[in-house]
């Protein structure tokens, strides 16, 4: 039998992920600003899973490897995601959406946050993909880099249309065709998220930025700047600002990147790189601008009047997390019913209204508007035209370039 080695975490990327679930993107629960990711840091079994040898291929077929649908005798689906990162009633046990599906349609939907890493929640479940095996889920949540690792090794499923006519039609154009799944064959967006520049207005004090040039060029900012321990934003946003496009660049301009931030870091203009804890630094007024996540300032600026944020002419970076169905999953058909239902844009609304993420769905603003009048208006949750043409997404990368270029941003950032 065919033996497959599985993508190796090498030592730098290990602690690029341990990092990540200390500071960045996965300590952030999707709704709450402070609260600490609940996965604390990779399993041993984690990351032994992820650097194991010897496990059996996934059947290389178009869609990844089907089972038997037990759909129409089984009313469920098994649904695993983030925390947070659904709307929860006022006594915060219930999530109002769920319950209105499975009132609809008689599917009931187990529910479950256990993802709370990419690269953790992988290791979790690649033995059983790798093996041909059921992973116990219908439907996961993963970001788009992991999601586009899953579709190259085979590990999904090739979505019927037939069952997603309200995904079809209502998919913001924004998100249409990522390189990693051209035409959305195997994955829906659930959120998509937004990296631009905010800035403590107080702190400015008459400082005008405008771009990452400001950031980093800027004499009066030294000091009190901040960029992403997130390698595709601060590398992709500062692409942007140099007139390259991160769907499309080569080594040379990876290095000229690099090049570039570790001057800044050189003359002490970076003050430092942070994860979600660039949020207690924008308030504080200690970082005068940094890079930040579209979805926290939101937040920030309901109790922060001095936060702003500004989209800079170069353009900014987005990304999204994305809906898959493993292999062998038991319900495809219900999982695929569900998927359609979060396109719908009554659902899509109360999804937004709550969790404050950019929704992927097209349609959704006057739906938004009976809820939450000023989420609506909010590009950072409903972008307009304008913004969305701004929005680049960074390439999908191979092992060999990950590997790479996360090491040379770890140089960078000292981790």
């Amino acid at each position: 039998m065919e033996q497959y080695e599985p993508d190796r975490l090498t030592p730098v990327e290990v602690a690029a992920v341990r990092r990540s679930l200390r500071t960045g993107r996965a300590a952030l629960t999707r709704r709450s600003l402070l609260r600490a990711s609940a996965g604390g840091a990779l399993t041993v079994g984690g990351l032994g899973a992820l650097s194991a040898c010897g496990i059996p291929a996934a059947t290389k077929t178009q869609g990844g490897v089907s089972a038997d649908d037990h759909s129409a005798k089984e009313k469920i689906v098994n649904f695993s995601n983030w925390p947070e990162y659904i709307d929860v009633d006022d006594k915060g046990k219930r999530h109002p959406t769920l319950d209105a599906f499975a009132k609809r349609t008689g599917i009931q939907v187990t529910y479950t946050e256990d993802i709370n890493d990419n690269d953790e929640f992988f290791g979790k479940i690649q033995p059983q993909l790798a093996a041909g095996q059921d992973t116990g889920r219908d439907l996961v949540v993963l970001t788009d880099w992991l999601a586009a690792r899953m579709i190259r090794l085979g590990y999904v499923q090739k979505l019927d249309p037939s069952n997603l006519p309200h995904a079809f039609a209502n998919l913001s154009d924004q998100f249409r065709a990522p390189d990693w799944d051209p035409g959305r064959a195997y994955s829906y967006p659930w959120q998509g998220i937004s990296t631009v520049i905010a800035y403590n207005k107080k702190a400015l004090d008459g400082i005008e930025v405008k771009s990452v040039s400001d950031l980093l060029d800027n004499p009066k900012l030294k000091g009190r700047v901040g960029f992403l321990t997130e390698m595709r934003d601060s590398i992709g946003m500062t692409m942007l600002d140099m007139g390259k496009d991160p769907a499309k660049f080569t080594g040379d301009d990876f290095d000229a990147v690099i090049a570039r931030l570790q001057k800044a870091v050189d003359k002490g203009q970076i003050r430092r790189f942070t994860g979600n804890d660039y949020t207690s630094d924008l308030t504080k007024g200690d970082f005068a601008a940094c890079l930040a996540w579209g979805g926290d300032i939101v937040q920030l600026q309901a109790d922060s009047p001095d936060v702003g944020y500004i989209i800079p002419d170069a353009g900014y970076m987005t990304s999204t997390d994305n809906l898959l169905i493993p292999n062998k999953a038991r319900h495809k058909t219900n999982a695929e019913r569900l998927i359609d239902y979060y396109y719908e844009p009554a659902p899509a609304a109360e999804l937004a209204a709550y969790i404050n993420y950019v929704s992927p769905v097209a349609g959704v603003q006057p739906y938004l508007a009976k809820i939450d009048a000023s989420a609506a208006k909010n590009p950072l949750i409903i972008p307009d035209k304008a913004m969305q043409a701004k929005g680049h997404a960074f390439r999908a990368l191979t092992q060999a370039e990950e590997t790479a270029y996360q090491q040379k941003f770890s140089k960078l950032t000292g981790a």
